[in-house]
């Protein structure tokens, strides 16, 4: 299964009247967040492979307007075609005020409701998120920390992929698009990068 995820930065490879030919051969989309919701529309429409998101930190705006054609997994197992997709969006909580924010406790509380899930399914194939994992291409500063509970997850369910977005590749020259944590191998997502995955 042909692969494409997407974050924090539109394409203009993408956002183009070539979308539909740069978009064949494409099974899957999936964005990890803070992309303007019109901009996941317009790749919903030009393709019939399924678009499923979940929130950025930026993403209030998807209150009034989510994109259409597309399906949110945050907090849920999503199944597709045999692959056990756990989407889990937001960043760490930097502004009291934050819309898709969570603390330490807020996202671990998140994962453990989908204890059950896990159990049944025997784990996930794919970990869709905004963030980081904890000391795996997160940031120093507060807004860019990764989650604990991520980690965690990689380590218990050794999950064959976790893409994210959150820390864009045009921060710093360290950060990389792929990375591997045990068994699992770390795709950064920003602006747009394919990978295959066996069905």
């Amino acid at each position: 299964m042909k692969i494409l995820a997407v974050s924090d930065q539109e394409s203009d490879a993408l956002w183009c009247p070539s979308v539909a030919e740069r978009l064949a051969g494409i099974d899957l989309i999936l964005s990890c967040g803070d992309l303007d919701p019109n901009y996941l529309s317009f790749l919903a429409s030009f393709t019939a492979a399924p678009v499923l998101y979940v929130h950025g930190n930026h993403d209030s705006r998807y209150k009034k307007t989510p994109p259409e054609g597309c399906v949110c997994i945050e907090d849920q197992l999503y199944l597709y075609k045999g692959l056990r997709i756990l989407g889990l969006g937001g960043s760490v909580r930097y502004n009291p005020e934050g819309i898709f924010q969570y603390t330490q406790k807020e996202m671990r509380r998140r994962v453990q409701k989908q204890w059950f899930a896990l159990r049944r399914r025997q784990g996930f194939d794919i970990l869709v998120a905004h963030a980081p994992a904890f000391g795996l291409g997160d940031g120093d500063d507060r807004p860019h920390m990764g989650f604990e509970v991520f980690r965690e997850l990689l380590e218990e369910w050794e999950p064959p992929f976790f893409v994210h977005g959150h820390a864009h590749m045009t921060y710093s020259y360290k950060q990389k698009r792929l990375s591997y944590y045990k068994k699992t191998q770390i795709i950064n997502a920003f602006e747009r990068h394919v990978f295959v995955i066996d069905e």
